[in-house]
């Protein structure tokens, strides 16, 4: 059963998801900015550096799955308050770390508790918040990922710049405690799914997970989102760099330009995915992000206005993509199972984010001139991937009383005509 809330405390709980996916989404984002000064100072290869990112995401894959057993018996607030502080000890070891191995094993704690914190957040959305509205509070709480691109990422840049590599996640540290404080006074208790029917065997969510088409549709178009952005990603900042004459400093731009596109899209984009149909509005913007990513992968020297234009396109294309990717999903599961599934789900996309970071890496190597090379051979994994999931998205059915996706081919003959 939902819980109910009137509409003030559906703004402050948004308020409080946003902050907590705020910080996330900065400790996870600023390794990639941070790609150069980590890979100069520790001198590490690609490799290695792709290596220093799927740590987190290979951890949380591990945590998440482990925690769909269980995540549903208890009160939401509760979970989240634990785990919210233990995303903050995580990110204190971050900070405190001084070599490389070090910092390998801070991500690993750290995503021990970020892989669960995110799909718990999903799970509050989909719990507190009618189907009609979900799109647009998806777009409220994946704004944050706007909000940290365009202050989050810019201002832990200039203060590893300014100090060093460490302060960032001090930053991280210092906000938390305050968002903490947020979690245990202005949220309402969550016990609702506890008592919307029996409890399930935590086998059940493996069984479930075997048997139900469509819980594995919702799997597999996860897989391919992630393996659609995710090997580009992680190297977006090393190639800028190396290949297209970005100085560490200039990396700010693409985050401050690109989030600040987004903090305006988001919402548009979730009330779009409300009014005209999420499936609909999931396929327009996948067709349009394969221009960002085949321009990115292949870009030679530019200039720096030039370059910005294409790697906002990329911010603005795949954050629309992922707006109501998520309000699919959430969706595509009952309510009483949804904690359950979503921590299935943030295991799933974490270690198929790992692998595509690690795929890129492996892909990606670095020539006698410190350029990177076979770039554009990760922008063509990410377009066919991405190709791939408009097939799936038209077989998705949800469970939750939303209107079922249109099929995908009746989105892409509308966006030719239009």
């Amino acid at each position: 059963m939902p819980v109910s809330l009137s509409r003030l405390q559906e703004r402050w709980l948004l308020g409080i998801l946003a902050a907590i996916q705020f910080t996330h989404i900065v400790d996870f984002m600023i390794m990639m900015p941070l790609g150069p000064q980590l890979m100069r100072l520790f001198s590490i290869q690609p490799q290695q550096f792709s290596l220093l990112v799927s740590a987190y995401t290979f951890s949380a894959g591990a945590s998440g799955f482990l925690s769909a057993f269980f995540i549903d018996r208890f009160d939401r607030k509760s979970a989240l308050r634990f785990l919210y502080i233990g995303f903050l000890v995580g990110t204190l070891a971050c900070a405190m770390a001084s070599t490389y191995p070090l910092l390998l094993a801070a991500r690993v704690l750290t995503g021990m508790f970020g892989g669960i914190l995110g799909a718990l957040l999903l799970s509050i959305v989909g719990d507190a918040i009618p189907a009609e509205r979900r799109g647009s509070a998806m777009g409220v709480v994946m704004a944050a990922f706007a909000l940290a691109s365009v202050f989050g990422v810019p201002l832990g840049l200039f203060l590893a710049n300014l100090f060093s590599w460490h302060a960032p996640f001090l930053f991280l540290v210092g906000v938390g405690i305050f968002i903490a404080a947020g979690i245990q006074w202005a949220m309402p208790s969550m016990r609702g799914h506890m008592t919307s029917g029996p409890r399930p065997h935590p086998m059940s969510v493996l069984t479930r997970m075997a048997t139900d088409r469509n819980q594995q549709l919702a799997l597999l178009m996860v897989v391919l989102i992630m393996f659609g952005g995710f090997s580009v990603i992680p190297f977006i900042s090393p190639y800028m760099v190396a290949n297209v004459g970005f100085s560490e400093q200039q990396l700010t731009y693409i985050y401050l330009i690109g989030g600040g596109f987004t903090i305006f899209t988001s919402p548009l984009v979730g009330k779009l995915a409300d009014k005209l149909g999420k499936a609909q509005v999931f396929s327009v913007f996948l067709v349009l992000s394969l221009i960002p990513i085949f321009l990115i992968t292949h870009m030679p020297a530019l200039p720096i206005p030039v370059a910005l234009i294409v790697t906002s396109l990329f911010f603005i294309t795949l954050n629309g993509r992922m707006i109501p990717s998520m309000a699919l999903i959430t969706s595509a599961v009952e309510p009483a199972h949804r904690g359950s599934f979503m921590s299935l789900q943030s295991s799933v996309q974490q270690l198929a984010s790992g692998s595509a970071a690690l795929v890129a890496g492996l892909i990606v190597s670095k020539g006698p001139d410190g350029q990177l090379l076979n770039y554009p051979l990760v922008g063509y994994l990410a377009m066919a991937s991405s190709l791939l999931t408009l097939l799936v998205v038209k077989r998705l059915q949800t469970r939750d009383g939303s209107p079922p996706p249109v099929a995908t081919e009746a989105v892409l003959e509308t966006a030719s005509a239009s």
